[in-house]
């Protein structure tokens, strides 16, 4: 897979009316205050709920028009986000929480096409994607999801930006407060079996931005990771040591725990759907245990982190030290 242009001169400048879905997430509400600062009008859509107050307080302060909607209903979609004439880019944040099969269809892929339609129904020229990069090896019911919208999208004659992210910041810090406390750093395996090129938030945002401006990142698939190099979880471990001025101890959890646990809850999941979440839960798991979030080389098979592009410059030591300090 090629890597995709980074900041080039090929940029169309002029504010764009722009629609953001899934505003309410992190990476939805760096993305809308991305755009902001490049100028663009937004409208931020959001789902109603209880902390819907205080996020659009937040976004409206910025500069933001809110919008409410059930992007799991198409005449929603049309009716209450699309109203008020076109807009010149869409762009999808949506991601199911769970991941798992039932949430993968009804957010990953069918409200996407749900957007994705009321888009081309009102004119709009752009529809950029905030995908995942582990679509590449589809094991998993939510990466289906994600890529039957990818095929879709690209698919629909709309200008398209896929942007397929390394982990997340937020994926990786789970573990920090425990650590903080005292509690091991708990790894899969040897600790060696990923690697990653974590992006933060604003970086991940800044690029999603400028998907909008730079024609070099149009009808393109875009796998992005933060500033490298890549790192598996012996270096985060590391980084909180050298962070906490100690040694933090490391627990390896074995990777066939996680395997027997689906394969338990497979049993049931014909006639259960309790079983059938915990049995993808399970797979999920499982998946990230073992499989890096780096481009995957379709010549050799492998994961390649010199094939995974670089972008921004925050880096997850810096943010380790921020979450350390905010936590004392």
């Amino acid at each position: 897979m090629p890597a995709p242009p980074l900041p080039s001169d090929n940029k169309e400048a002029e504010r764009k009316r722009v629609l953001v879905l899934g505003a309410s997430g992190t990476i939805g509400r760096a993305v809308v205050a991305a755009l902001l600062s490049d100028g663009h009008a937004v409208v931020a859509a959001l789902r109603r709920s209880p902390v819907a107050d205080a996020i659009v307080q937040e976004l409206q302060q910025a500069g933001a028009e809110c919008r409410f909607g059930d992007v799991t209903d198409p005449n929603s979609i049309g009716r209450d986000l699309f109203q008020g004439g076109p807009f010149d880019a869409v762009v999808s944040c949506l991601a199911s929480r769970s991941g798992t099969a039932k949430d993968a269809e009804a957010i990953d892929y069918r409200a996407n096409s749900y957007a994705l339609a009321a888009a081309k129904a009102a004119g709009t020229r752009h529809f950029i994607l905030l995908s995942a990069i582990c679509v590449q090896k589809p094991l998993l019911a939510f990466q289906r999801a994600k890529l039957r919208f990818e095929a879709e999208l690209a698919a629909s004659g709309l200008t398209y930006s896929i942007v397929r992210p390394t982990a997340f910041f937020k994926s990786l810090s789970g573990q920090v407060k425990g650590v903080q406390k005292g509690k091991p750093f708990m790894v899969f395996g040897n600790g060696e079996l990923t690697r990653c090129k974590p992006i933060s938030d604003a970086d991940l945002a800044r690029f999603i931005a400028d998907c909008i401006s730079d024609t070099e990142r149009h009808n393109r698939i875009l796998p992005i990771g933060g500033p490298g190099p890549a790192i598996g979880p012996l270096d985060q471990a590391a980084m909180l040591s050298e962070l906490l001025g100690r040694e933090v101890k490391v627990r390896r959890v074995p990777v066939g725990m996680m395997s027997v646990f689906a394969g338990l809850f497979a049993l049931g999941e014909r006639w259960s759907s309790w079983c059938a979440e915990k049995a993808e839960y399970a797979r999920i798991a499982r998946y990230y245990a073992t499989e890096s979030m780096l481009v995957l080389d379709p010549k050799t098979g492998q994961y390649d982190p010199d094939m995974t592009p670089e972008f921004g410059e925050d880096t997850l030591r810096d943010h380790y030290a921020k979450l350390l300090e905010t936590a004392e």
